[in-house]
């Protein structure tokens, strides 16, 4: 009898855990602070470093605007936690719907849809006939396994797409690549997708453009308790329209172009 009672408890325990906000089943090696990560647009606004309190939760802080708030620092909930510093705006109304990419981009102006990748601002913007239409924080690829620059164009989708060659930490579960839009095989046969995962605020992918998809991380990793943030549905569903999804692996023969600019900062 005491194993299943000892069971309850480390799984009560787990649970009470992972609700405080703090990292359940997140990489356990050290991120830099927020507060040191810099992007071009940084300069633009005024900020102060803050370090969260035990408790506060972006939602507490900031009200409607945490949205904002996450978004200039290119981070998601379930990486906030208490001792976490944080870029904070002296004044939020600057940063309603942030975006660092431009809201005209001559180059596409004759594409029906197109797609901007920024490195060095870690974002991502779309555009229909050279205007902005959506834009989303990202997290590409790190220093060793850069996101390769250039132009492109999406050549596959794939909402349930799984890695691989990658598991989630401590599983044998095949990272969920999902939403997936294929843009690159390398000449080893490794394909480089934009997909939904996690935002750690700074560059943490093998190469591939990482977009915040909060249902998926509810399902692994037990937060966000109320998933908002789906952007790698969004851009999908944008891009593969007028199609369905069905679910399916599928190759689309116009899809968008792409053009990945910029250079990770140190």
């Amino acid at each position: 009898m005491r194993a299943p009672r000892l069971s309850r408890i480390i799984l009560l325990a787990s649970l009470l855990f992972s609700a405080s906000g703090t990292l359940w089943g997140a990489e356990s090696r050290k991120r830099p602070s927020l507060c040191k990560i810099r992007h071009p647009s940084d300069a633009m606004v005024e900020w102060d470093c803050r370090s969260l309190e035990k408790g506060e939760t972006p939602e507490k802080l900031f009200g409607e605007r945490w949205k904002d708030v996450v978004r200039f620092n290119r981070i998601d909930r379930r990486h906030i936690f208490p001792g976490l510093p944080l870029k904070v705006p002296r004044r939020l109304e600057e940063i309603a719907d942030y975006t660092p990419m431009p809201g005209v981009y001559p180059p596409a102006e004759l594409e029906a849809k197109f797609i901007l990748v920024d490195l060095s601002e870690q974002f991502l913007g779309a555009y229909e006939y050279g205007r902005l239409v959506f834009s989303a924080p990202a997290t590409t690829g790190e220093k060793g396994n850069e996101t390769p620059t250039g132009d492109y164009r999406i050549t596959a989708r794939d909402s349930r797409h799984r890695s691989t060659l990658y598991t989630i930490e401590d599983t044998d579960i095949p990272y969920p690549m999902t939403h997936a839009l294929r843009f690159f095989v390398n000449k080893a046969g490794t394909s480089f997708w934009i997909h939904g995962r996690d935002l750690p605020g700074c560059p943490e992918s093998h190469g591939c453009i990482g977009l915040s998809d909060e249902v998926m991380q509810k399902k692994y990793h037990r937060i966000p308790r109320e998933p908002v943030l789906e952007d790698a549905r969004t851009l999908f569903e944008w891009a593969i329209a007028p199609l369905q999804d069905d679910g399916n692996f599928g190759v689309l023969e116009e899809g968008p172009r792409l053009r990945i600019v910029g250079t990770l900062r140190d």
